[in-house]
């Protein structure tokens, strides 16, 4: 390799790696605001989740049109086309803060869904580019694992930022005051704007094959361990943002209401630690990655992940721990310290270290093998995210019905396919289909 192309490489995938963090910063604003919706407009748990629900069931109506746009024009023009909807969607949901009492909740979901738009497209381009860059196999999925850290640093931010922007009365929250974090993720699609516009971005998976993209599609759906890993994301993502996403309304919700009543600042530090988990479980990850299969990675956090959502479920909500959080002193002032919660959110909080690699590896198994087929795979993988939408509003519904501790039965029974899709449904069984 030349020295030029490998450092056109480099540059790729610190660019990809970037992408990863900007994914993580807007989806991950989603759920935050559930607790502002909540208070500002007096919805329920599930009505708290349809700004996330929006967000990612975009991921239904765009992960196909992502894939054919990837194949037509490449990495580079779908990331530019990507970044700039990322910042229209966040310019409609700052424009929420602005509309009318009776609008602005429609505003806000509409410019959630716009976003949601702009994060498949960015995922459809970054998984495939960090797997193949990465040399695919294990060495792609250590790469993938990465860029996840450095989204989990972009998603450990986030509810911590919401948090202190909303300390004090929870219940006088409001979309304005959440505008510090709008203004960041504009600039920041407005800076990756410029920086895609002048970086040179290889094209190392542009298609080669004249074959129309729906035939394409067609085929990948012949490989069972790639329909069964579709679904599987589907879960992971409904897992990933349903356990913190929940947490949080349990936490900042009154007593008499079956919540914690902990003060916004402390539960956002405190569901950002369980995104941390994922930054620590990630960089381990990315250490490990070329040495531990994704297989045995997805097997133990999946097997591990079940045995703490049980234990949260059955543990007395009246049983603190202290964890360490940033607290508001009475004079307002913010500093670091212990506050007391519910043993279940320690609990909930480590599943963070079990979910952090499991995007990677899900993604690293189910397209392992499939050659021309990737490209358009990608598109019907990213489908499957919106997972990341129903899942919570499902679990948020039987938080409204039967509380938000039994809400993660909900939680059980994905991570209870996890553990299958990482044992069984994972193997190539469609080894003798071309796929040159």
């Amino acid at each position: 390799m030349t020295q030029e192309k490998k450092n056109g490489k480099i540059i790729a995938i610190i660019t990809m790696i970037f992408l990863f963090g900007m994914i993580s910063f807007v989806t991950n604003l989603a759920a935050p605001m559930g607790i502002v919706l909540k208070n500002q407009f007096d919805v329920s748990n599930a009505l708290g989740m349809l700004g996330n629900f929006g967000n990612f069931i975009a991921y239904a109506v765009m992960g196909i049109p992502s894939g054919i746009l990837l194949q037509r024009v490449g990495y580079k023009k779908t990331a530019l086309i990507a970044v700039a909807i990322g910042f229209i969607g966040v310019g409609i949901q700052f424009l929420s803060g602005h509309s009318s009492p009776e609008m602005a909740f429609a505003v806000y979901l509409i410019g959630a869904f716009v976003a949601g738009f702009s994060m498949c497209l960015l995922n459809t381009v970054v998984n495939p580019m960090l797997n193949k860059l990465g040399g695919e196999g294990n060495k792609g999925n250590q790469l993938i694992q990465v860029g996840g850290s450095f989204n989990s640093v972009m998603a450990t931010i986030t509810p911590m930022f919401v948090g202190i922007l909303i300390a004090g009365s929870i219940e006088k929250a409001t979309i304005s005051q959440i505008f510090p974090v709008m203004y960041t993720a504009m600039a920041v699609f407005a800076f990756a704007f410029f920086v895609l516009l002048f970086v040179r971005i290889p094209e190392p998976n542009a298609a080669t094959t004249t074959e129309p993209i729906s035939t394409l599609m067609k085929g990948a759906l012949k490989f069972r361990h790639f329909v069964l890993g579709a679904i599987a994301i589907f879960v992971y993502v409904g897992i990933e943002v349903g356990v913190p996403g929940t947490l949080n309304l349990f936490l900042t919700d009154p007593v008499e209401k079956g919540g914690a009543g902990i003060a916004s600042t402390i539960s956002g530090f405190v569901v950002g630690t369980y995104w941390f988990l994922m930054l620590i479980g990630r960089l381990a990850g990315a250490s490990l990655g070329a040495k531990v299969s994704s297989k045995a990675m997805l097997t133990f956090t999946s097997g591990l992940g079940l045995i703490l959502v049980f234990l949260a479920i059955f543990s007395s909500t009246g049983t603190l721990v202290n964890l360490p959080v940033l607290q508001q002193s009475a004079t307002g002032g913010l500093s670091f310290g212990f506050a007391e919660v519910p043993i279940n959110a320690m609990y909930l909080v480590l599943v963070g270290f079990c979910t952090s690699i499991m995007w990677g590896g899900i993604f690293n198994l189910a397209v392992e093998g499939l050659g021309k087929y990737l490209a358009a795979a990608s598109g019907l993988f990213m489908v499957l995210v919106c997972g990341g939408g129903i899942l919570p509003v499902i679990q948020g519904w039987v938080a409204d019905v039967a509380g938000f501790m039994p809400s993660y039965w909900v939680i059980i029974i994905a991570l209870a396919y996890l553990l299958y899709y990482g044992l069984v449904g994972c193997k190539n069984v469609n080894k003798d289909i071309p796929v040159e």
